[in-house]
């Protein structure tokens, strides 16, 4: 319910998560499962929160931005303080950009709406961060 800029302030329950994850192998599968439990969240709230407010991905319903982050995150658990920003970034940009077809996601049917457009968000930062760890940057 933050008065601006939701998204960012839901994104920082994902980072509260992942600052719970250790940064080892052991980590990265307990993320893996913290992804799957809250994308299964975001489907089943999703669809409660769009009756609730009565409108398509209501922008008070912020777990979808939870599990965008974590799915940017995860893979970059041991990376560093330096990583999770970036991620943080990166997701944020996609997730209020919404570049093709991030965008077209949103008309999915209930929660899955909710819940797609910041997964593929999240997907897209994975593929941006892993480009920027080839070449050194990260």
């Amino acid at each position: 319910m933050a008065p601006v800029a939701p998204g960012t302030f839901g994104t920082l329950g994902g980072v509260a998560i992942a600052v719970l994850l250790p940064p080892t192998a052991l980590g990265f599968w307990l993320g893996l499962v913290a992804i799957l439990l809250t994308g299964g969240l975001c489907v089943a709230l999703g669809s409660w929160a769009e009756q609730a407010w009565g409108r398509k991905d209501p922008g008070c319903f912020v777990l979808d931005e939870v599990l965008g982050y974590l799915i940017a995150v995860v893979p970059f658990l041991d990376h560093g303080l330096r990583a999770w920003i970036a991620a943080f970034v990166v997701f944020r940009i996609f997730d209020v950009l919404k570049p093709p077809p991030i965008h077209r996601l949103e008309r999915l049917r209930a929660g899955w709406g909710v819940m797609a457009d910041d997964a593929l968000a999240g997907v897209y930062s994975v593929i941006v961060l892993a480009i920027v760890e080839w070449l050194g940057w990260l």
